[in-house]
């Protein structure tokens, strides 16, 4: 079933407007193609993958136990939360964690509005998970605690760029990737879609073009010169976009796929075809491998992936005294996001203690 895609109501279903009859048929209650596609556009392409893999779960098990899946009745719903809570899943081997189940529940009510269908009530399934919460904490179970990205603070990038070969271009294009994700708060996945054209250099700094997918929208991120030209994001910028040049690529992607030979944009091939982008433009997994890589060879505890640069973004920029709007604007966070809230209470928590003094 199309994630997005809404079912017409039966035609002739009446409604009233300011007092007057209004008749719909089914033309009113329908999408086309394009305007589907459209719809779906709008939807991150991980989360549409993420709800119909959870959809597809949530259907096969109501047909394996004769229940109906759309629409779903809130016993359904609250009964197959509990068999997530004690059922293995098939790729760790353990129950889902609550925050899973909890997208799962979201994947459930995002099917049934998707098909113009009354949504359940998910109360008791949100129910059995306070209580398996509960459980896991009770016994000191790491799937109780939401997993955090260790935050990539200077001390850690200073270590992570160290162990770099800057004279190579895949050492230049990882010391980008690490000083510039860092300095513009970016995602994997907005880092990932930079091009060259969307860098700018002034007598300042840069200005880096964003689109932050988040909240839909361009934003010019401005980062100036580092004092340490070790790890300064401009100067770095500018080495890989002169290499890059020297390579004939002027436009394109700023962060391109080389291989271990030194090759750029080394084409991919499974199965006899082409895969991946054909200009060689990284991945948002890849862009997260290269963190986790780097934290890894430098001996850095704690759990490494690409949103380390964002939220190590937030909690030095905290530290360093700065504002909670101009950290949010800066990284492009919708205002008032619960996420960098989160990264500023865990910046605060020594600088703001309220044990200090007593």
């Amino acid at each position: 079933m199309n994630t997005l895609q809404p079912q017409p109501r039966p035609a002739g279903s009446a409604t009233t407007v300011t007092g007057f009859p209004v008749s719909h048929t089914a033309v009113d209650h329908t999408l086309s193609p394009a305007a589907r596609a459209a719809v779906e556009a709008g939807v991150p392409a991980s989360t549409r993958r993420a709800y119909a893999a959870d959809w597809q779960g949530f259907t096969a098990w109501c047909a394996s136990v004769g229940r109906v899946a759309l629409p779903a009745t809130a016993r359904t719903v609250t009964e197959y939360a509990a068999h997530l809570t004690v059922t293995p899943s098939v790729k760790t081997g353990r129950p889902l964690a609550p925050s899973s189940i909890e997208r799962v529940l979201t994947a459930i009510r995002s099917m049934h509005k998707a098909a113009d269908v009354v949504a359940p009530e998910t109360s008791g399934a949100r129910k059995v998970l306070a209580g398996r919460r509960e459980e896991l904490a009770l016994a000191h179970d790491p799937a109780a605690t939401v997993r955090k990205a260790t935050p990539a603070l200077p001390a850690e990038i200073r270590r992570m760029l160290a162990g770099l070969d800057r004279a190579s271009l895949a050492g230049m294009r990882d010391a980008v990737l690490v000083l510039l994700g860092y300095a513009t708060a970016a995602r994997s996945s907005e880092l990932a879609a930079l091009n060259i054209g969307d860098v700018t250099e002034t007598a300042e700094g840069l200005v880096v073009t964003v689109y932050r997918r988040k909240i839909k929208k361009h934003t010019e991120t401005a980062v100036p010169y580092g004092s340490n030209p070790a790890t300064c994001p401009v100067r770095a910028t500018r080495a890989l976009l002169a290499a890059l040049a020297e390579h004939g690529r002027t436009s394109g992607p700023l962060l391109v796929r080389i291989d271990r030979h030194g090759r750029l944009a080394p084409p991919i091939r499974r199965g006899g075809r082409a895969i991946g982008d054909p200009e060689g433009r990284m991945t948002a997994e890849a862009v997260a491998d290269v963190v986790t890589r780097l934290a890894g060879a430098a001996g850095l505890p704690g759990d490494w992936s690409g949103h380390s640069l964002r939220r190590g973004f937030a909690t030095a920029a905290r530290r360093q005294g700065h504002a909670l709007e101009r950290i949010g604007r800066h990284g492009g966070w919708a205002d008032g996001s619960r996420a960098l809230l989160g990264y500023l209470e865990d910046a605060d928590q020594w600088t703001e203690n309220p044990v200090v003094g007593l």
